[in-house]
């Protein structure tokens, strides 16, 4: 796949994720809709993390010929969202939810927000 396919494909997944993993943070906790788009927001962001992998670094330093530094939120993710699950299926809703904040302010404010820097994308399409 090209890397237009991969970012776009990154776009589509994650984007949702943004609005789901906020509401998520706010709603109350247990309930049937909360567990329901809970699952679909850890899907979402397995599936996100996974797909940026493939794609190369084009700004900032690169590991391996392949890898920048924002790659770590996708390793974030993938350690994160197996561990909250595996918490809450435990019954630690502290572990859980320390977990789930970690995952949201990590994986999409902190990386989002290196997604506007000068080089990248979202900075062209937002700031041209």
């Amino acid at each position: 796949m090209d890397y237009n396919t991969l970012m776009f494909l990154h776009l589509y997944t994650v984007v949702p994720c943004v609005f789901i993993g906020g509401f998520l943070l706010v709603i109350k906790k247990g309930t049937l809709i909360h567990k329901r788009l809970g699952r679909i927001y850890m899907v979402l962001m397995l599936f996100t993390a996974i797909v940026t992998l493939f794609m190369p670094a084009m700004v900032g330093g690169i590991i391996l010929n392949h890898f920048g530094w924002i790659h770590l939120f996708s390793f974030l993710t993938l350690w994160t969202v197996p561990t909250a699950y595996l918490a809450i299926k435990k019954g630690n809703i502290k572990a859980h939810k320390r977990k789930m904040i970690l995952l949201y302010f990590g994986a999409i404010i902190i990386a989002g927000a290196f997604t506007l820097t000068p080089g990248r994308y979202l900075h062209g399409v937002f700031f041209g």
